[in-house]
């Protein structure tokens, strides 16, 4: 049953490269499964929580999707085995570790842990 007002959608772009590769990343480094919708539309469900940041020398210039993971270290590898690009290495933060990356497509996304 939707609520209203609850945040239940994320759409990332996929311009900044091909539906196909931005698919094929996150189903190596994350194992997500797709649905297509047309040629130029792919749907994930994967989970979503989220927060707000105030401080204007923490925020991200754009929303910053946050993955989870229980190993930072094997999903950085996995990240950039898949062809993910690492642009801050891991670092801690007040409730755990994480680190942040763009896809093939050029969305800068985060991983976090413990």
């Amino acid at each position: 049953m939707k609520l209203n007002g609850k945040l239940d959608y994320l759409e990332l772009p996929a311009t900044g490269g091909t539906l196909d590769g931005v698919k094929s990343f996150y189903s190596a480094a994350f194992s997500w499964s797709f649905t297509d919708y047309g040629p130029t539309y792919s749907a994930f469900a994967e989970g979503l929580d989220g927060g707000f940041q105030a401080d204007a020398g923490e925020a991200p210039a754009r929303p910053l999707p946050v993955l989870y993971s229980e190993n930072l270290e094997e999903t950085l590898d996995a990240v950039e085995n898949a062809g993910g690009t690492i642009v801050k290495p891991i670092f801690a933060f007040p409730g755990g570790r994480r680190f942040h990356f763009t896809d093939p497509a050029g969305n800068e996304l985060a991983v976090w842990g413990y």
